[in-house]
């Protein structure tokens, strides 16, 4: 292979930057770059993204080039563009920090006190980086297919790579200095180190030409002023664990991102990144400790965000208007949760549940208080009823989420956990689900296994949004103000009706009325339900997407996009609907009372109905609250009531006072209990009322039943109304 000549390649990439042109709509040319050389010459930008696939139209070989020796072509687009922006300058920069100031003082010293017969010598002379205020970065041809961490390997070292992973680590951003600066004690000539290594060794003796001749040996000192510092962080990128081989665990990679790159991503994010593979050279003592081995890092060039599930970067654009309109049509708000997880039938109040808790109650944090406005739900229920499903198509659908299971997660993998930076070595928080799911949903199945202990990790969460810690000196208090959508089975795994709801649920009292619905979803046998379901499946099964319907569904990026519309909204509850909240309230405490209510109606249900009706509000893209809203939230809290007292309802709905009562007498007599309860179905009647009287029945009711029954002639009672015979 014939050796480059980069200094032609340098003329390639001024003639493209200075020629490259695309036409718009009236048929101008615009100079894409040219006009980002302005910018860059006035200090009005400071990146500036070279895309490849420009470059592609101008010069295929050239991006080939690129993508294989990455670092020196930055370098030749880098040097390009310094010595073009003179030419671009169109008037004179007035906001001048201190290393202009500096570099004005150190130029007119030399002009003073130089011969100009004089040539500078090659390390007193300004580097290029010390000048440079720009950045430069590539973006990847969109024919580059991004590769798997795992894939990336030696023959990918020097070349630009795009990468898929989820950022689990984001140290903080730390200047780091890209040129040292250093001034001689002897002749005051000033030096320049630029730094390309994470380790550098600082120089000692003055190279200056003035020391040299007079060997008078001027030492050099540092000078942090005149010195220039970039902004620096580290990422830890996992790959997504779709991606991992059977048997493996996902592997991880450092990226380095320099500069306007940081900042950009936070841990819990999905990200392409695209940049330099690289090996870390290391100096010194760590060299010898690291004997052979090197390490490896990429250089980042560009981080976009992406999307959970699909391929696509996260879409920040609004809807348009004809989108909007698809959406907000007749009966929309049945449309919107009949989208969610349509392969699963059924379950239609559970979908406009989970829709409302992606949307959101408004959060109001007035001096020193705060209202949270995310909404909790848990769903309960029998195997087998696809609880798991919904979850998981929540945890795909929201934008921020996170998976764990109950027994697959701790209460510091929960919340946080005290780790040593491997890169400072000082102790750190390291965030859990609950921290990286803020603004998000976070999906715990198999609530019921989880231990108590760790269980309780989540009060604090639920109701106050932060998690407060006080371990190995660190004292602080993290934000994690996320929705939990938790699923759990009953106690025996299966509900079991002849239990009371504490029984079957067993989850203490505290963490349930924290929960704003809890759906009991059992699975009862009905010949026509189940014959619908079953056809549903086969149908799912056979065409792998849902039977068709009286609408189609909406796609899941738009509905992303709507919601994220929705979550602008900010609506009020009108002065109008204060009284009707407050009496419906009240009414709910009241029969609360009455039917010995086990589901706890308190004070946060109350707050459960206006989170409710702010997040419907929210849904119509409205400013304030209406009645219908108030009723459908008070619905959804009564269908989840109703939920869990159907089997009740319909057991006691059957028998009449009168009929109980019956039954017990009848109990009495086939005890037959000699000398008490006597023989040969004769029951004494003070023996009958006091049995009656204990099981919650009135004398009066008793006294009902005995005449009705005596007139049907089923038994009879003597004169002194003192014993009852069975006829």
């Amino acid at each position: 292979m014939a050796r480059k000549d980069y200094a032609a390649e340098k003329d390639k990439c001024k003639r493209f930057l200075q020629e490259f042109y695309s036409e718009d709509d009236n048929g101008k040319k615009v100079f894409k770059y040219g006009a980002q050389l302005v910018s860059l010459a006035h200090r009005e930008q400071v990146p500036i993204f070279v895309e490849l696939d420009d470059v592609a139209e101008e010069d295929p070989e050239l991006v080939e080039s690129v993508c294989e020796n990455a670092k020196r072509y930055t370098g030749l687009f880098a040097d390009a563009i310094h010595e073009l922006l003179p030419e671009y300058k169109e008037r004179d920069i007035v906001a001048k920090d201190s290393l202009d100031v500096y570099i004005e003082h150190r130029l007119m010293m030399e002009q003073r006190g130089r011969d100009p017969a004089d040539t500078r010598d090659t390390r007193n002379q300004y580097p290029p980086e010390l000048m440079r205020r720009f950045e430069l970065y590539f973006k990847p041809p969109t024919t580059a297919k991004p590769k798997v961490v795992r894939d990336v390997r030696a023959d990918s070292i020097g070349n630009l790579v795009n990468v898929r992973g989820i950022v689990t680590r984001a140290t903080e951003v730390k200047p780091m200095m890209a040129v040292a600066t250093y001034t001689c004690d002897q002749c005051g000539a000033e030096t320049y180190q630029p730094i390309q290594s994470p380790t550098f060794m600082p120089l000692v003796m003055c190279p200056s030409q003035e020391c040299v001749t007079n060997k008078s040996g001027g030492r050099l000192y540092l000078q942090t002023r005149g010195s220039k510092f970039v902004k620096f962080q580290e990422l830890r990128i996992q790959e997504h664990s779709d991606q991992v081989p059977v048997g493996n665990i996902p592997r991880s990679m450092s990226i380095y991102a320099r500069g306007e790159n940081t900042r950009l991503a936070q841990p819990g994010d999905h990200v392409a990144i695209t940049g330099v593979f690289l090996p870390l050279l290391r100096t010194g003592f760590k060299q010898a400790t690291q004997g052979l081995l090197s390490e490896t890092y990429l250089e980042a060039h560009n981080i976009a965000l992406m999307n959970k599930s699909d391929d696509d970067e996260l879409g920040n654009d609004d809807l348009t208007d004809e989108e909007l309109r698809g959406i907000t049509e007749e009966g929309f708000y049945e449309k919107l949760a009949g989208s969610i997880a349509p392969e699963i039938y059924g379950h239609e109040d559970v979908k406009k549940a989970l829709l409302l808790l992606l949307v959101g109650g408004v959060q109001q944090a007035p001096k020193g208080m705060k209202i949270r406005g995310t909404i909790n739900i848990c769903l309960m229920g029998d195997p087998g009823v696809a609880k798991s499903q919904l979850l998981s198509y929540i945890d795909r659908l929201a934008p921020r989420s996170q998976y764990t299971t109950g027994r697959g997660s701790s209460g510091v993998g929960l919340t946080a956990a005290v780790m040593r930076d491997p890169v400072t070595g000082e102790m750190t928080l390291e965030g859990g689900a609950l921290v990286l799911a803020d603004q998000g949903v976070c999906c715990i199945d198999e609530f019921d296994k989880m231990a108590d202990a760790d269980r309780t990790a989540i009060h604090e969460v639920m109701e106050q949004q932060t998690i407060s810690i006080a371990k190995a000196g660190i004292m602080t208090s993290l934000n994690a103000r996320c929705s939990i959508l938790a699923a759990a089975n009953p106690a025996y795994g299966r509900y079991n009706p002849r239990k009371s709801i504490e029984q079957n649920i067993q989850l203490p009292a505290a963490l349930l009325s924290r929960f704003d619905l809890l759906w009991l979803i059992q699975d009862k046998p009905d010949a026509d339900a189940d014959l619908r379901l079953a056809q549903h499946i086969t149908y799912v099964h056979q065409h792998l997407h849902q039977p068709p319907t009286h609408f189609t569904p909406i796609d899941m990026k738009l509905m992303r996009r709507y919601i994220a519309v929705c979550k602008k909204r900010q609506p009020v509850v009108p002065e109008s609907l204060a009284d009707y909240i407050t009496a419906a309230y009240v009414e709910m405490r009241k029969e609360a009372r009455v039917s010995k209510d086990t589901t706890f109606t308190s004070a946060r249900t109350l707050l459960s109905i206006l989170r409710l009706s702010t997040a419907l509000a929210r849904l119509r893209l409205m400013e304030s609250v209406e009645k219908e809203d108030i009723n459908e939230a008070m619905r959804l809290m009564e269908m989840s009531k109703d939920s869990l007292q159907a089997d009740k309802s319909s057991a006691t709905r059957a028998q009449r006072p009168a009929d109980v009562i019956f039954s017990l007498v009848r109990e009495l007599s086939t005890e037959g209990v000699a000398g008490r309860g006597g023989a040969g179905g004769v029951v004494r009647m003070a023996e009958a009322e006091q049995r009656c009287v204990t099981r919650g029945f009135t004398p009066a009711q008793f006294q009902e039943a005995l005449e009705e029954y005596e007139e049907l002639n089923v038994w009879q009672v003597n004169q002194a109304r003192s014993r009852i015979t069975f006829v």
